[in-house]
């Protein structure tokens, strides 16, 4: 893939090749085995913070980079996709989605407590609005949240959560007022609160390097202090994050197309079939050329979505097309690269059948396809 597309500048260049060394020095050695544990050492969220991945984008008195760079975090998140592992990426990158709304919105002690120690990579983030009755639709949120003098009492549940298990704050969608998107909060929950309980990792298709969990809230006190901006104020913070999450959900796909795509240029070298490799058939050569012009269309998509981010717009429209373009194109490329390697695309030693397992989330986490069009027609007018 080719660096010089007018969009990154030889900064964001010095990064991707950082991240690119550090995924290859910490991750690749170790990902199929921590694909087949389910899980992956803390110590990597140390190894990262270290190395400056976990601190793009965030407040430099924090200890981030001190700027927001959108095309800095693209070519970080690129990278990072180089581990193969959609999973371990959700995971380690989870406080990009509980973060930011603390950062924007949050009071200065909170974010004092909150961010430096998460950018370190000493504790770990996590976002939680999905509940079992309310998942894109986020204005049907029924998690409560009571005011009671210097405390919040909230009680309900939530579900699906990246991180979940090992989270330490866990940035919570809540109910503080009526029905509909008014009535939502935003509060930083802590793990060890009395009357907060973290249910057991969560089996899933893909992201087995991820841990995903169930969260619980019976009578669970919160100090009001933990109010992240103003009461029933939430539902903007919810949108305003869902933006970037959106973006980089896009480039998760684009990216695990992109792996399957190379791996199978690869394969196609070496696999023959009656006397010859498969590459040298044309059915194979023009089934690769549809899955390249694919991958390029959605990349540089996702480009200029990024460009009109990083110039201050807000392209709702736009974003959501980037991330149903992506994820679609995602599902195709990986797909048929599992066709492409036949009996061995099925296999577990392949990259292949973990980029096509990964790629089906893609089109639910953040909002899915079906919310995305939605939301494309709003924007349209219809």
């Amino acid at each position: 893939m080719s660096k010089d597309t007018g969009y990154f500048n030889e900064t964001h260049n010095l990064v991707r090749e950082s991240v690119r060394q550090f995924v290859t020095r910490h991750i690749l050695p170790n990902i199929n085995e921590w694909e087949e544990q389910g899980t992956f050492p803390k110590a990597l969220y140390q190894q990262a913070g270290a190395a400056g991945i976990l601190g793009i984008g965030f407040p430099e008195e924090y200890g981030g980079t001190g700027h927001k760079d959108t095309f800095m975090k693209l070519a970080a998140s690129e990278e990072l996709m180089r581990s193969t592992s959609g999973g371990l990426v959700a995971s380690l990158g989870s406080l990009d989605i509980a973060l930011p709304p603390i950062a924007l919105w949050g009071s200065p002690a909170l974010k004092e407590r909150v961010i430096p120690p998460v950018l370190r990579g000493e504790k770990i983030a996590a976002l939680a609005i999905t509940e079992p009755g309310a998942g894109s639709d986020v204005a049907g949120i029924a998690t409560k949240a009571v005011k009671e003098g210097q405390h919040y009492r909230v009680n309900g549940s939530k579900v699906f959560i990246t991180s979940g298990v090992r989270a330490d704050y866990y940035t919570v969608a809540v109910r503080t007022g009526g029905p509909g998107h008014n009535g939502i909060s935003m509060l930083l929950i802590e793990k060890g609160t009395a009357g907060f309980t973290v249910g057991k990792n969560l089996k899933k298709m893909g992201w087995w390097a991820s841990d995903t969990a169930e969260l619980f809230f019976d009578d669970c006190m919160v100090p009001a202090e933990n109010l992240i901006g103003s009461e029933n104020n939430g539902f903007v913070c919810i949108m305003t994050n869902f933006l970037q999450e959106r973006l980089f959900l896009s480039t998760m796909a684009y990216m695990t197309a992109q792996l399957a795509l190379e791996e199978s240029l690869k394969y196609i070298k070496e696999r023959e079939a009656f006397g010859r490799p498969i590459g040298k058939f044309q059915v194979t050569k023009h089934k690769l050329v549809d899955m390249a012009t694919q991958v390029e269309i959605a990349r540089e998509y996702t480009y200029r979505v990024a460009a009109l981010m990083q110039a201050g717009k807000n392209p709702i429209k736009e974003v959501s097309m980037a991330k149903n373009f992506a994820t679609e194109v995602c599902e195709n490329v990986t797909n048929q690269a599992v066709q492409l390697f036949g009996g061995m695309g099925y296999m577990r030693e392949s990259v292949v059948e973990r980029l096509y397992r990964d790629s089906r989330i893609l089109p639910i986490g953040g909002g899915t396809t079906e919310i995305m069009k939605e939301l494309i027609a709003k924007q349209m007018g219809l």
